[in-house]
Order: structure tokens, then sequence, then C-alpha cells
């Protein structure tokens, strides 16, 4: 997000991390010299999943952004940051911070130094020197003091003590504070967590590096993770329901796909923006595989789920190979892990136990475990084993690994086919459509 740094106004809407407008900026970079550089200093590859590019693009198109950098009135945030700023009044007090798990996705924090990199900033010809551009400034994700206070409401007064990025949060969330835990959260995308320790780990396998947590203020060392994100997970579920009609609630989806015994032959790579980890293919579109006569909505139903089990694979394979630890078991949470159906399907194709708590708000609770250590309410991950331990169902692996990894190689043929569909003139003409769209949508607000 970006607005006025002097009257807190907002400058443009706010650009999700789905959006690939940027994909012709991130083309144009992956060339500039440097480039090879940048995942070992921030752990993110070159995409248009970070904040940077997106930055970039507002500042090419959008004449209230590029007018308020000129004039050193530009303030950038995530939405933490916003939301922060917003909370505790605005312009008025200030409050302009972010923290290690939120920084860790803009490309301009040091992975290994928590802090801006003058050479990552560089890259992109950003001046934040001068400054022409305002950013947060980055603090431990548990902090007493540095989120300030609710200004308004019948809370005002009441401190903000906690800040984590989502993925991050529900990580915490899951008691996932050992090194070889991983996490799985399944919502509008898919984001798999795996906590390395207290050295961040490069991927040289198309995963991210990131900051799983930094509790250093209450004096715990910063712990790092492998990320591995999906783009489309639940929101594929929502296409079926609202674009195709297949029924009229998303948890129906899981019940048609039961209403099948396997997917008939079908394989749905749902790539509405690309493919991210392990593959960050951006040439690729939403394409369905194996359709004959006989297909039935179930067929495509039973797809649509497995792929986001069949990209969480993926990924986990990509993380055993950085880590070179094969992971025992893996904890879930999020909307799409209510459905027996698909956890059973994940438990299958990744051959090892699934762990799904009973209650699966886990990034809120994580959130409040960040914001209760910085108050006292705990002091140790030792007094968190019996939170949100109750009612835990595991996930057991009842198909052969031959009949998986059968599976797995049509998805990955399927994922290959994909390749080449939208060349550069394709994705500036959708890139120009969407951004029309956007015009018309916002002024109907």
């Amino acid at each position: 997000m970006v607005w006025d740094v002097k009257t807190g106004e907002p400058l443009y809407n706010a650009i999700v991390w789905t959006d690939t407008r940027s994909a012709h900026i991130v083309r144009e970079l992956k060339q500039k010299s440097g480039a090879d550089e940048l995942m070992g200093l921030c752990g993110l590859p070159l995409s248009t999943y970070p904040s940077s590019t997106k930055l970039l693009w507002m500042l090419s198109h959008v004449d209230k952004v590029k007018n308020a950098y000129a004039e050193g009135r530009l303030a950038f945030g995530t939405v933490d940051t916003w939301l922060v700023y917003k909370l505790n009044g605005g312009p008025d007090k200030n409050v302009f911070v972010t923290d290690p798990t939120n920084a860790s996705r803009t490309m301009w924090m040091n992975i290994h130094t928590l802090k801006y990199d003058d050479k990552l900033i560089s890259f992109f010809d950003l001046d934040v020197k001068t400054p022409k551009l305002h950013l947060p400034k980055i603090v431990p994700s548990s902090d007493a003091e540095a989120y300030g206070v609710l200004a308004s409401t019948k809370l005002k007064g009441v401190k903000i003590t906690g800040c984590l990025g989502d993925q991050s949060a529900a990580l915490v969330g899951q008691n996932g504070f050992q090194p070889g835990r991983a996490k799985n959260t399944y919502g509008t995308g898919c984001f798999l967590l795996y906590n390395v320790g207290e050295k961040p780990v490069i991927s040289t396998h198309g995963l991210l590096a990131t900051v799983a947590y930094d509790f250093s203020s209450q004096g715990i060392p910063p712990v790092y993770a492998l990320e591995g994100s999906i783009a489309v997970a639940g929101s594929s579920v929502k296409f079926l329901v609202n674009n195709l009609g297949f029924a009229s609630e998303s948890y129906e989806i899981s019940d048609l796909a039961s209403t099948v015994k396997d997917n008939g032959g079908c394989v749905f790579v749902t790539a509405f923006s690309g493919l991210f980890a392990p593959y960050w293919y951006d040439d690729v579109k939403g394409t369905i595989f194996g359709l004959t006569a006989y297909t039935e909505k179930g067929h495509i139903a039973r797809a649509t789920l497995e792929a986001t089990c069949f990209q969480t694979k993926a990924i986990l394979d990509s993380m055993e190979k950085d880590a070179g630890v094969k992971l025992e078991e893996l904890a879930v949470d999020g909307g799409m892990s209510s459905s027996d159906l698909c956890m059973q399907t994940q438990a299958d194709i990744i051959q090892i136990p699934v762990d799904r708590p009973k209650m699966r708000e886990t990034t809120a609770l994580g959130a409040a475990i960040a914001a209760g250590f910085a108050v006292k309410v705990w002091s140790s991950f030792d007094e968190l084993k019996e939170v949100n331990a109750e009612g835990r169902f595991f996930f057991k692996p009842q198909m052969s690994k031959k009949r998986s990894d059968k599976l797995y190689k049509k998805w990955s043929q399927a994922v290959e086919m994909c390749r080449g569909w939208m060349d550069e003139e394709d994705q500036e003409e959708e890139y120009e459509t969407e951004e029309g769209f956007e015009k018309e949508e916002s002024g109907k607000l």
C-alpha cells in the first residue's frame, strides 16, 4: 500500500500478492546486472509475488504515486504497517513500523541482518535517503512498546503488542517452534512453512527463505523458515461455485467430489495467476486435461482439490532437498482443511500423516501468542504445549505409494504441457483488461 506521508491519504488501491500486472517489469529486472545476487540477500526470487515490483508498477502507471515520490511524500507499507498506522491515529502519531516477517516480503530487507539493505534498494532504483520513499521501521514481532496504542473506540489506550505475517502467525499457532516442524494453511492460496532454526536457508529448489518469527525483545533469537506459496487453492473452489455454478456453497464441492471414486483421468492445473513455488511459471494459465464424454462435475471437483495437494507435494519435495531432512508429518489449518476428503487426499499424495487441529483459526492464535509474549502472559514455548492440543485428528496415507507416484507423474506432465500458453503480448493485453476492470470497479465505490 502507498499513502501520503503528510496527510495519511491512500494514493492508490492496495495491490494484492496474487496480482501479476508487474510481470513485464520482472522480465526486465531479470536482465539487469546483479539480479542473480538478490535471492542470497533477501531470500526471494524475482517474481510478481513481492511488494517491490508492485511499487515499481505504481511508480510507472499512477500519477499520484509518481508525484508523491518526486516530492518526498510517498509512504509505503504492507497491510500490517497500514493497520498499525491507522489504529494509532494516522499522521498525528505516525507510528510507522513493520516486523521482519512482513518486511521479508518486500525484497528490500536483508534476510541475514533483518534490516533494509542499500544494495537491494538500489537494485530497484529507489531513493530512501533523500528520502523520496519512506519505509517503515523494522521492529520485533512481539514488543510491548513499538506498535503504539489504539487511538480511538472503546479500546482506546490499549497497547498493540504483536505483529506477524499471516503464515508466520499460523506456524506459531501450530506450535511450530522446533526445527523440522511444518504447517500448511489452505486458504484462498496455500502456504507451507518449514522451521529451519536460527539461520536462514537460501533455497536452491524454488522456495522462499523467510522469517518465521522474531521474539528478540523477549530474549528469543529470530527463527527462520522455508516457505512455499501456492497462488490458487480455496479460490479454485470458489471458481467452481461462482463462475461455473457447480454448487451454491464452497463446502459442497467436497461433497460433489465424493460422488466419484477418483478424478476419472482429469487433471486441473489451477494456474489462474501463474504457478508459484516451486515452479515460478508466469506463462501458464488454468487448464484441464483428460476430459472425455464420461467426465462428470464430480471428476472436475476432485481434480480441483487434488491440484492443491499436488502442488503441496512439489513444495515438500523441494523442502526436503533444501533442508536435507524428510518431513514426518504435516500440520494443517485454513478453510480447505475442513474437508476430510481433501486432507485424506493430501495424506495419500505426500505419503505422510496430516495433523489437523480441532480449532483451525491458528493464524489468529499465533498473533495472540506474539502479543501475549510481549506482556508476559507466557515466558517460554514450553508453556504453550497444551494450547490447541485437544481434538487433533491424524489422516494417515491409505493409497499405495505406487498409485500416488503415478498420479503425481500425471500432474507434473500436465504442468509442463501448460507452459508457453501466455506470451508477452498476451500478458500485456491481460494487464490492460485487468486495469480497466479495476478502474471501473473503483468508480462504483
